[in-house]
């Protein structure tokens, strides 16, 4: 980049190299330049380079390598005999597993002859695993540059004030835990970036960094910054968010050049008037002025163990070695019993909607929640942590069971889970303990039942119907396996709807699996109950079939003539040595293994709707729900009293986890720059029992010049899920493959519009109110009003990002309840109104805009903005004044 450019004091450079320098067709060689990280094989082009060029290698200035290669040690030994080199990056993270993560680089140290490369001013050794920095690196005289970032660093050498020569230094996502002294020696460092690390304390030395213009110190375990700090005049922006900080000097105010203070998430209960007053001062995520116990930190009545509730938009909390209770925004609970962490542990959370790409769900499985991620991944607890999570509880969980499920890095297992009812919400949670954090989500699965096999045998029984049962007789195994029985019943109605088959029966499906890959040694006596309406009275065995099928429901087999079919008047008996899915039918048809098969997949699908309905006060916003067929009545009277709109699509089927598209058409567009926007169309992925919801503004691209826009929105099926049969699966190949259905939308010719009347609007009354200044640009009234009219549904957000605390927002939502449009309003002109002396608010806005995602709004301020200068410049030119002399009612009007 140009500024890493000027960093370096390499000018021009750092472009490409000269043209017609000379290319290899096995590198990237290209004049005083070798890039060679772009490649699997990098190490092993360079070697052959060497040997074949060294005398154009020696000469290369700037070399690039990945450290994720196996002949990286070969290449270093080679390093120091390019004596010319200025830029040497050695980086991992070219290599990711199979999850999306980077992979760290196999880098732990360094040739002690790197220390003579003279002319050296960048290096760049990130993503690797060195737990030490090599010494060599001090020997260094012209480094400038040394980026050490996600390493395993936990200490940096006590002579690294010995680098003088250093302007820039990251040593981000590490696990440093203290800072030599001599870092204050480092006069002419001006970015120093020690973010997400473990630092406890910084010594003293640190305020001795006079040309320092940027210091992060987020993420890190700080309860105290030095008073020294305050000599850092240069300093424009300091970053300390994330810590453990209970106090700040009242000094740091009053630094000349600082633009930027960040203190959210930490500790401070009194913060000095001079960095509470500050406009650029940010304090979100900290208990001030709370003297009592308070939402976001008070004691339990049980044993005085802290509690902390976070906010909507906290992403982080501490634990202690004295434990802590948490609950979180989205209803989950945490407890952390004391001594469940050895010291101060930084917590990360966020919830995930389910990729079907990446959770599995088993055969029969419903998922009831989002994914919750914990991070550190995999970090070890001395005691266990208990997770309480909410879910959406089916209407029925007869003859099912619901289990939280967590995921390895590999696979997903099912943890021992406990349900609850909470007695005041009515809310179903479901609670679990962990040694460790990962992911977690809650699924309801068909009930379980298992037990362990000896050599002297046992007997195993179904809790959901007890007259399935599973007899092993002493030898049947040589050593201990563990053997688990799921039951799925089939009404005589399903089978009969689906067979079009008037006399077809079916007992329960039956699924029986083992922790080891050897059969049994001895038959197993299996007893499955004969179909309904089948009795040893009325038994035509001519009838009767036995199918198998494999674990995957892939083929259905009928196995009737290879077993010993016995009967009772209630009961089929049958021995196997095989574990899979065994399912018993009475038909009149000869070949049944393709009913079974379509019956099985059909058992697997849901009927929904597609409901697409329009705020009432507010056509232009469109909420759009795919339902399963019971649930739409309730969710159409729930919403009646806020949308109205077509009538729900006719009835589709859908499985688990398939992806659609939602497609406006017709004079009907929506915003290209969502990020679930798929080549102009909604992408949406169906699960049974979460919130197949979103809900979004559409727009007439053309001038309707008063008439109102008739549209329709179409639904199309997209990916599927990869576990679904590939006869199922067939017809639906290609996001277009198969149209769902679609339904009319119609936009009316709306009341006046926001900006088109400056007077009282919508039953708030603002007075005249302009953002900005004559010289960077003005936000006028009309301009709010244009940007509120923009934000929909993402309106709480994007107030927390302007800095509005959460009880705020809570406030703006009570008192416009029912009405999207004044909750809008309320939030952003109070925040006007409250910041519009603020000579930096306009940039806030924008940031605001892109943190809460909405680059489109942003890009839009930016444009009224430079439309606002030029036409101030222009004014001034034309009338021939200098910018001094020029009054901002000038630029109002020019607005």
């Amino acid at each position: 980049t140009q500024k890493m450019a000027e960093l370096l004091g390499l000018g021009d450079e750092c472009g490409e190299g000269a043209s017609g320098a000379p290319a290899l067709a096995d590198s990237c060689l290209a004049g005083n330049r070798l890039n060679l990280d772009v490649y699997p094989d990098g190490c092993h082009r360079f070697l052959q380079l060497f040997k074949g060029r060294r005398g154009e290698v020696v000469q290369v200035e700037f070399l690039r390598l990945s450290s994720n290669d196996h002949l990286l040690g070969t290449t270093l030994g080679i390093l120091p005999h390019l004596k010319h080199l200025k830029s040497l990056v050695l980086k991992g993270g070219h290599a990711r597993d199979e999850f999306g993560s980077c992979q760290h680089g196999s880098l732990t140290s360094l040739p002690p002859d790197i220390g003579n490369l003279r002319c050296l001013t960048h290096l760049d050794l990130s993503f690797n695993s060195l737990s030490t920095l090599p010494s060599c690196i001090l020997h260094l005289p012209s480094l400038r540059v040394l980026l050490v970032s996600h390493n395993n660093l936990v200490a940096l050498p006590e002579d690294f004030g010995s680098l003088s020569k250093l302007t820039f230094f990251s040593a981000m996502k590490n696990q440093l835990k203290d800072l030599p002294q001599s870092i204050g020696e480092l006069t002419v460092l001006q970015d120093l970036d020690l973010s997400e690390n473990a630092l406890e304390f910084l010594p003293e030395e640190a305020g001795n960094l006079h040309n320092c213009t940027e210091l992060d110190l987020s993420g890190n375990r700080l309860s105290s910054i030095p008073d020294s700090l305050a000599n850092l005049k240069s300093l424009r922006r300091l970053h300390l968010h994330s810590n453990l900080l209970v106090t700040v000097p009242a000094s740091l105010a009053s630094l000349p050049n600082l633009s930027r203070l960040d203190l959210q998430n930490n500790c401070l209960r009194a913060v000095p008037p001079e960095i509470q007053t500050s406009p650029f001062v940010h304090l979100r995520g900290n208990p001030i002025g709370e003297t009592e116990p308070s939402p976001q930190a008070d004691e339990s009545s049980a044993g005085g163990l802290q509690r902390l509730f976070l906010a909507s938009g906290e992403d982080s909390f501490t634990v202690t070695s004295e434990g802590c209770k948490v609950v979180l925004a989205c209803g989950i609970h945490f407890y952390f019993p004391p001594g469940a962490a050895s010291g101060p542990l930084r917590i990360y959370f966020q919830t995930l909607a389910p990729d079907p790409q990446w959770v599995k769900l088993r055969h029969h499985d419903v998922l009831l929640s989002r994914v919750l991620e914990l991070q550190p991944h995999g970090v070890k607890f001395q005691q266990e942590v208990q997770i309480w999570m909410p879910y959406a509880s089916p209407q029925t969980l007869h003859q099912r069971e619901v289990v939280v499920r967590t995921f390895s890095g590999q696979s997903w297992s099912d943890l021992r889970t406990r349900v609850e009812q909470k007695r005041k919400s009515k809310k179903h949670v479901a609670h679990c303990s962990v040694l460790h954090f990962s992911w977690f989500l809650v699924v309801s699965r068909l009930v379980q039942n298992e037990c362990k096999v000896p050599t002297e045998g046992t007997l195993l029984f179904s809790s959901v119907d007890p007259s399935i049962k599973v007899t092993f007789p002493p030898g049947v195994t040589e050593e201990t396996r563990s053997v688990k029985l799921q039951v799925l019943p089939v009404s005589a109605e399903e089978i009969e709807e689906i067979t079009a088959e008037a006399g077809c029966r079916a007992s329960p499906l039956l699924c029986l699996s083992q922790d080891s890959l050897v059969d049994f040694l001895r038959p197993v006596r299996i007893q499955l109950p004969l179909p309904p309406g089948v009795t040893g009275l009325n038994l035509d065995r001519s009838r009767l079939r036995l199918l198998h099928g494999d674990l995957e429901g892939q083929t259905w087999d009928d196995i009737t003539s290879q077993v010993v079919l016995e009967f009772t008047h209630l009961y089929a008996v049958f021995e196997v040595t095989h574990f899979s899915w065994y399912w018993l039918w009475y038909t009149t048809k000869t070949y049944i293994g393709g009913i079974a098969k379509k019956v099985y997949e059909r058992l697997r699908m849901y009927q929904v709707n597609f409901i697409a309905l329009q705020r009432k006060k507010d056509p232009e916003q469109v909420l759009l729900q795919c339902v399963p067929k019971h649930k739409v009545d309730p969710v159409l009277k729930k919403l009646q009293d806020r949308y109205r709109g077509p009538e729900p699509s006719d009835m589709v089927e859908m499985f688990e986890g398939e992806q659609f598209f939602a497609a406006f058409e017709r004079g009907i567009s929506i915003d290209m720059d969502r990020p679930d926007c798929v080549d102009g169309r909604l992408s949406f992925i169906f699960y049974s029992h979460l919130k197949n919801m979103k809900e979004i503004y559409v727009t007439s691209p053309v001038d309707r010049k008063g008439q109102a826009v008739k549209g329709q929105v179409s639904f199309y099926r997209g990916a599927v899920p990869e576990s679904i049969p590939e006869d199922a699966s067939r017809r639906r190949k290609g996001p277009d493959s198969l149209w769902l259905a679609t339904l009319p939308i119609k936009l009316p010719r709306l009341k006046p519009r926001w900006g088109e009347n400056p007077g009282p609007l919508n039953g708030f009354s603002f007075p005249p109110l302009n953002l900005g200044n004559a010289e960077t640009g003005y936000l006028t009234q009309a301009n709010l009003l244009s940007i509120a009219r923009r934000m929909g549904a993402d309106w709480q957000t994007i107030g927390l990002n302007l800095g509005l605390t959460y009880q705020q927002i809570e406030r703006i939502g009570y008192n416009n309840r029912e009405d999207l449009d004044k909750q809008i309003l309320d939030m952003l002109f109070s925040w006007a109104q409250q910041n519009s002396e603020d000579p930096d608010c306009v940039s806030k806005l924008i940031r605001a805009m892109k943190e809460s995602g909405r680059q489109d709004i942003a890009d839009e301020v930016k444009t009224i903005i430079e439309l606002g200068r030029q036409k101030y410049r222009e004014s001034i030119r034309r009338v021939g004044l200098e910018q001094e002399s020029s009054t901002e009612d000038s630029a109002i009007a020019m607005m």
